[in-house]
């Protein structure tokens, strides 16, 4: 167990970040302990078992403000190229071709069970660029209530993924009560009409660095209560201003609490407080 001196509680919380991808084979833990040492903890968030299980163990190694989110990503339901500009990714983050999994609803239950591990995900629906449309919706949507269905049972809340599919997701959420658990819309990219029906689930918002250099979420925004809103980086993917080309990482999620606070007229201060208790409380993280 790594025990880093730093504040008892977090300045800042990046509530969704990949240090167990292989962008940081390398120098993972060197990246984990700077920003801890610079008061911001995180949440590693796996997207198929082995690099959930990744997730885990690097979780396990700090005694505190390094997290788990353990589900299986709708993208890895079947095999296709994700090329490295789709992700925003920087020079020395490549693209993949996904690994096809099926959901192994005991393998993740056990790992769910680790008391490090705070959320089930990201799981979700992506219907970007995809192939055998019926057939793979229906395969998303099944995995998907899978994996709230260990949401309920594990009592974690649920880390969700979802491009160009919310109409749908947000059927799934209702079918199956699942404002019984809560959980956060991570990467949120909809409209305020969206956003309203999440947060009357219960849901939080979660916003990454594309706020910096894009301005159609400002409305959103805006109008999102801040006892609601979260930050994440998406880590090694989409660096923010002023790191755009450079692969993300935990620390840059300050410039997403920044812009946060340009576009509500808010001090720095508020947004970061608000921001980080809001991950406290739905994450229980201690």
């Amino acid at each position: 167990m790594n025990s880093i001196n730093f504040m008892s509680k977090p300045y800042l919380i990046d509530v969704h970040t990949h240090i167990n991808f292989n962008a940081f084979r390398e120098d993972g833990h060197e990246v984990v302990r700077r920003t801890l040492e610079a008061g911001v903890w995180m949440v590693l968030v796996g997207s198929q078992i082995d690099t959930s299980r990744r997730a885990v163990e690097y979780a396990r190694h700090y005694e505190r403000g390094v997290y788990a989110a353990v589900g299986l990503h709708p993208i890895h339901l079947g095999e296709m190229e994700v090329d490295r500009d789709e992700m925003n990714a920087a020079d020395g983050v490549p693209g993949f071709t996904t690994r096809k999994e099926e959901f192994d609803y005991q393998a993740y239950r056990d790992l769910a069970l680790d008391p490090k591990v705070v959320a089930i995900g990201e799981c979700g629906l992506d219907y970007y660029r995809l192939r055998d449309t019926e057939e793979i919706k229906k395969k998303q949507a099944e995995t998907f209530r899978k994996q709230v269905a260990l949401a309920r049972e594990v009592k974690r809340p649920l880390m969700i993924h979802c491009r160009n599919a919310y109409e749908d997701l947000l059927a799934i959420l209702r079918e199956e009560r699942a404002n019984e658990i809560g959980g956060d819309i991570h990467f949120f990219a909809g409209d305020w009409e969206i956003a309203k029906q999440f947060l009357d689930l219960g849901f939080y918002l979660s916003f990454t660095g594309v706020i910096t250099f894009a301005n159609q979420y400002d409305d959103t925004i805006k109008k999102v209560p801040l006892n609601r809103i979260m930050i994440e980086t998406d880590a090694p993917y989409v660096a923010p201003v002023p790191h755009r080309g450079k692969r993300n990482e935990p620390l840059y999620v300050e410039e997403v609490a920044r812009r946060i606070a340009v576009i509500k007229g808010i001090a720095l201060e508020e947004a970061v407080h608000a921001t980080s208790e809001n991950a406290l409380r739905l994450f229980r993280l201690s």
